[in-house]
């Protein structure tokens, strides 16, 4: 197996440490690496010289990120393709748990289905690629309507009436923010039949590199094979479905 060079693993440490801090001062870094000072000096210079990091101005021992580091993460970001990435991890949770998978964007008071993969099932959810439902009638729709900031979802409950799809769907623009607010809490949001009454979904956000929610992943199954047990199942495999096209899509994961 090749040999790793410890410098260039230590160089990409010290980048590291600056993913949860904006500036980093050489003392910090050492402190952080348990690192020698002057080992940390020779690598910090090596970095600033070729641009990765930057002195802060007025505070020449104190650093940020420079603009090379941007430039490769802008480049790898446009390298992506979240239809592909979600049809592959898509595929992993449908295979898991053997019922329909979906993910799907937000566009205006919709969602709009990118992915599906069906279950083996007879008895399964009539739905595909290109459909469009309201959002807030739907799973991945709630997760989606709860990652807006306040003045986004005021727009959307104030610019036409909540139409319903069946009787339990919520129409009520002020019991609906009371109900994001309990999926922005929790982190996975649930369709009680509000779409389809024979159908139940648990849904979970995706993130991009920035930490925006981009799209919802959902696992769904008619009301017949939707126990509690199944239920507490399924949400945890998508919040894990969702945390891996998450990480394919540049996020990183906040340390717990």
């Amino acid at each position: 197996m090749p040999r790793v060079v410890p410098a260039v693993i230590r160089a990409l440490d010290i980048l590291e440490l600056f993913l949860d801090r904006p500036e980093l001062s050489a003392r910090d870094v050492a402190e952080r690496l348990d690192l020698p000072r002057t080992t940390v000096h020779e690598l910090l210079v090596t970095l600033v010289a070729r641009s990765y990091l930057i002195a802060v101005p007025g505070q020449p021992v104190r650093y940020r990120l420079g603009m090379p580091v941007f430039q490769l993460g802008a480049a790898f970001a446009g390298r992506l393709d979240l239809v592909r990435e979600a049809r592959l991890v898509a595929r992993d949770v449908a295979a898991a748990c053997d019922e329909a998978v979906h993910v799907a964007v937000l566009d205006g008071a919709d969602v709009v289905y990118l992915v599906k993969v069906d279950s083996t099932h007879p008895v399964r959810m009539v739905s595909g690629v290109g459909l469009r439902l309201p959002a807030h009638c739907t799973a991945v729709g709630k997760i989606l309507l709860s990652s807006l900031d306040r003045a986004a979802l005021d727009t959307i409950l104030t610019n036409a009436p909540l139409p319903g799809m069946t009787p339990d769907s919520i129409t009520d623009p002020d019991r609906l923010r009371a109900h994001l607010e309990v999926v922005r809490a929790e982190g996975v949001a649930v369709d009680n039949g509000e779409s389809d009454s024979a159908m139940r979904c648990v849904a979970a956000a995706i993130r991009d590199h920035s930490g925006a929610t981009i799209a919802a992943m959902s696992v769904s199954a008619p009301i017949i094979r939707w126990t509690p047990k199944a239920h507490a199942e399924w949400a945890e495999l998508v919040r894990e479905g969702a945390a891996t096209l998450s990480a394919r899509m540049g996020h990183v994961a906040s340390p717990r």
